[in-house]
């Protein structure tokens, strides 16, 4: 561009001085200076319409022809041209392989703008959604999905955990909605089909429940003989036989009734309703229980109790919950071990945990601690009586509770078990006794 600029330059000095030159000879060199000027200015006005028609065609075509600086000005817009045609290309192939792959994604894909307007989608989206291309695009999302609880869950703006709904257009579908932001207040939403996968959690749920259901008559009528037989003056060596049937009974029906439990605490994600604890009473009921379990090894025993709260809930769920904590902290505690049960209220909400200072646990299987049957040593947990559940059960009733677990543990010096209840479940203790 400087170069063509310093080539107008010298054609306008040529001209004006040609026409200066050729004035004087007739003895009127102003108006031969003029004339020049006025000849360069047509030029210029004639090679930039040249310029301006090539421009407004759009039709690819190559650019006029013309000599001297415009000629040059034209080749370098030329090749501009076709080095932005080629990436304009790349794009287009970018832009139309994305669309093809994500149009073979069984998964509905859709893009929303700043606004909350539908921008782009594929073809999932129209049998998940019933999004249509002739009619919706450019239309806000929350015109179309209209589920209150999707239009709180996308009004929220925290999108760690997906949402899952019954697809809009088909009732048999069971959708889980994640939304991720990006760009400037963008949203891609993406709805996933897992229909299949609830069924087969369902059919799971259902297959552990009958055969916990069909497990109990026979285990209690195998508990009945060896309590009736143990009561008869028997031989040393079958009354150890029979005591050892008996202990392994009573262990496989505590397994059965967690699991039951856990079925039907699975059957929902949410309490019915909720209703006032004497959060202190229920705390202090599980400590008696504790020291029960705990006696002839010497644990020591602490309380710290905020005096000025209760909790919301379904006591009998958090009672199951948090005694599984304190009879863990028993079993796993050495002898002569202090235990600590604390229940804490501050701006985040309300805390009950449950700390001692035993062996401690391995960081590395505190992301599992939570699931069934999951045991870090399994000769150790059988010896204790344990049945694999207990974890599982606190994790699904504060989930049912709108609360979660935090484990904090150190080996050789102990562990903290806390459960999390968001503030709108902690109301102060003057509230709960009036209800």
């Amino acid at each position: 561009m400087h170069v063509t600029r310093h080539a107008l330059l010298i054609s306008l000095l040529l001209l004006a001085t040609a026409g200066l030159i050729a004035g004087a000879l007739f003895g009127h060199a102003m108006v031969g200076l003029s004339a020049g000027l006025l000849i360069w200015g047509v030029q210029q006005i004639r090679s930039f319409n040249r310029l301006s028609d090539w421009l407004h065609r759009e039709d690819g075509s190559e650019p006029p022809e013309a000599g001297g600086a415009w000629g040059d000005l034209f080749d370098e817009l030329a090749r501009l041209q076709k080095r932005s045609r080629a990436r304009e290309q790349h794009l287009r192939g970018i832009i139309s392989r994305f669309q093809q792959s994500s149009a073979a994604l069984s998964d509905a894909i859709v893009i929303i703008d700043s606004h909350h307007n539908l921008e782009w989608w594929n073809r999932s989206a129209d049998r998940l959604l019933g999004l249509k291309a002739t009619s919706d695009r450019g239309k806000p999302l929350m015109n179309l999905l209209r589920d209150p609880r999707f239009v709180r869950y996308f009004r929220k703006g925290h999108y760690q955990e997906p949402l899952e709904l019954p697809s809009p257009v088909n009732s048999d579908l069971q959708l889980q909605y994640q939304i991720t932001k990006f760009g400037e207040g963008d949203r891609l939403l993406v709805a996933r089909d897992i229909t299949r996968l609830l069924r087969l959690e369902q059919t799971r749920q259902d297959f552990v429940a009958n055969a916990s259901h069909e497990l109990r008559t026979p285990l209690t009528v195998i508990r009945g003989y060896l309590e009736t037989f143990l009561d008869q003056e028997l031989p040393r060596p079958l009354q150890r036989g029979l005591g050892q049937m008996q202990q392994q009974a009573r262990r496989m029906e505590s397994l059965v009734t967690d699991l039951l439990l856990l079925s039907r605490l699975e059957a929902s994600q949410h309490i019915s309703d909720e209703h006032p604890i004497l959060i202190h009473s229920l705390i202090r009921q599980i400590h008696e229980d504790g020291e029960a379990l705990a006696t002839g090894r010497g644990h020591h025993f602490v309380l710290e109790l905020d005096s000025e709260y209760d909790l919301l809930g379904q006591e009998n769920e958090l009672r199951s919950a948090f005694s599984n904590l304190v009879f863990n902290a028993v079993r796993y505690t050495p002898d002569n071990g202090t235990i600590t049960l604390r229940w804490q209220v501050d701006s985040q909400g309300g805390h009950f945990s449950v700390s001692d200072d035993g062996i401690g646990i391995e960081p590395m299987h505190l992301p599992r601690l939570t699931e069934r049957f999951y045991r870090i040593d399994e000769s150790r947990s059988s010896a204790s009586g344990g049945t694999g559940l207990g974890l599982a059960i606190v994790k699904h009733v504060l989930m049912r509770h709108g609360a979660h677990l935090s484990i904090d543990s150190t080996p050789g010096e102990g562990s903290t078990f806390t459960c999390h209840f968001t503030p709108d479940m902690v109301v102060p203790v003057r509230e709960t006794d009036a209800g």
